[in-house]
């Protein structure tokens, strides 16, 4: 496999490097970068954005909606006359649930399709694969999904939840609902196991025991095994961190084992609106998420989104804190850009701190130090009609502590 991904990436070099003669011959090179990164072609009447997501593979029954409600942004902005007097031109790339894949259509992206700004990614195999590129191209990736925290880089906005916007929330709910210990559930891969090492520490300092562990591979079915072990452990609750479809085979087997959320409720990180609509009410009524957003969250704004996007993609499709993260990142975007009066990169990012949006999920503002955002935390239980119920919010936005400075108990964590 390690063979494989090298002659593809090899033969991906020679076919980008004969597009990047092609594409310097002639062109114009729009405004000026004396920084060494590779410059967007604002040139012309519209300027590119490029959206990166997996539209196949076990992650596209979660990324595919996130496109839609970027396109959805990126429509409604045109509609109102664009960025700085141009149209926005989306460019989609698919990154196939696979990780260098990604890696390569973020470097296509940038070198060929010259790309103002990329929004995308889900996992944070794929975002940790893109991140290097980003740096090295000196070239923005608004990525819009919550993840494990002890990250920032100079050239992503993350406009998910960070560790203390929504783990920690949802360990405090548990704790507040009396539970004595916990067993964790995730997919193999960086985020969970990098979320747990940061639940484990909560858990000793909170007097939570955590009962038992385990890991299946990122598009797994086969639960059975894992399934019989939270059983026998008698945890009070579950942490779930799996990804992708896999929680579709986990909550099958969690219910054929007799397990329900009244006896060992699970608190999914994961798992939102659309993903409720696949994997069907019948298994996940009851069950508790941790986000900053819900299709029921109140407000103007959210009438707003859920209005259009339904109207767009249809009545029946579904709202969900990661496609609202990647709405909000466009329009971020689109704030930073107008108050810098430049698309040059640097320029943008130092437009960044204090920019706020009415977002649906209520006020975001961007913390310039650590590119995060300020977000509310929402706790919210699934029901029957398969939309998700605010049962707790954190009354206010929560600054982001990616590194969870602020937390005497993850002082070794990062």
């Amino acid at each position: 496999m390690l063979r494989f991904h090298r002659r593809r990436l090899a033969a991906f070099s020679v076919a980008l490097a004969a597009a990047l003669a092609v594409s310097a011959c002639g062109s114009k090179t729009g405004e000026g970068d004396d920084t060494g990164g590779v410059t967007a072609d604002t040139s012309g009447d519209t300027v590119k954005v490029g959206l990166l997501n997996s539209l196949s593979g076990t992650m596209a029954i979660s990324e595919v909606t996130v496109r839609d409600a970027i396109m959805l942004a990126v429509e409604e902005i045109n509609a109102a006359g664009g960025v700085l007097g141009k149209k926005l031109a989306p460019v989609g790339e698919d990154g196939g649930s696979d990780w260098p894949t990604f890696a390569e259509k973020a470097e296509k992206l940038i070198k060929v399709d010259r790309v103002a700004a990329v929004f995308g990614c889900w996992t944070s195999a794929s975002r940790k694969a893109v991140k290097p590129v980003f740096e090295e191209n000196k070239a923005l990736l608004f990525y819009p999904v919550q993840y494990e925290g002890l990250e920032q880089s100079p050239y992503i906005f993350y406009t998910g939840a960070t560790t203390n916007q929504q783990i920690v929330p949802g360990l405090d709910y548990l704790k507040a609902q009396g539970k004595k210990s916990v067993y964790l559930v995730g997919s193999d891969y960086v985020f969970p196991r990098t979320a747990n090492k940061i639940i484990k520490a909560y858990a000793e300092a909170n007097g939570l025991k955590v009962l038992g562990e385990d890991y299946a591979p990122l598009g797994s079915t086969e639960f059975g095994t894992i399934v019989n072990k939270v059983k026998a452990s008698k945890a009070e609750a579950v942490f779930n961190t799996l990804n992708g479809d896999s929680n579709v085979a986990f909550f099958k087997e969690y219910k054929s084992a007799g397990l329900t959320a009244a006896a060992m409720p699970v608190v999914s990180v994961s798992i939102a609106e659309e993903e409720v609509k696949s994997i069907g009410t019948q298994y996940l009524s009851g069950q508790l998420t941790a986000w900053n957003y819900y299709q029921t969250t109140t407000g103007a704004a959210n009438d707003k989104f859920v209005k259009a996007y339904k109207a767009k993609f249809g009545a029946d499709k579904p709202t969900s804190d990661p496609m609202e993260a990647a709405y909000v990142s466009v329009y971020l975007w689109k704030a930073m850009v107008e108050k810098a009066g430049s698309f040059d990169v640097e320029k943008v990012k130092g437009a960044a701190d204090g920019v706020t949006f009415e977002a649906p999920e209520g006020l975001v503002t961007i913390d310039g130090a650590t590119q995060h955002i300020h977000k509310t935390a929402r706790i919210g239980k699934i029901g029957d009609d398969g939309l998700i119920t605010e049962v707790w919010n954190s009354g206010s936005p929560v600054k982001p502590d990616p590194y969870l400075k602020g937390y005497p108990w993850a002082s070794g964590l990062s």
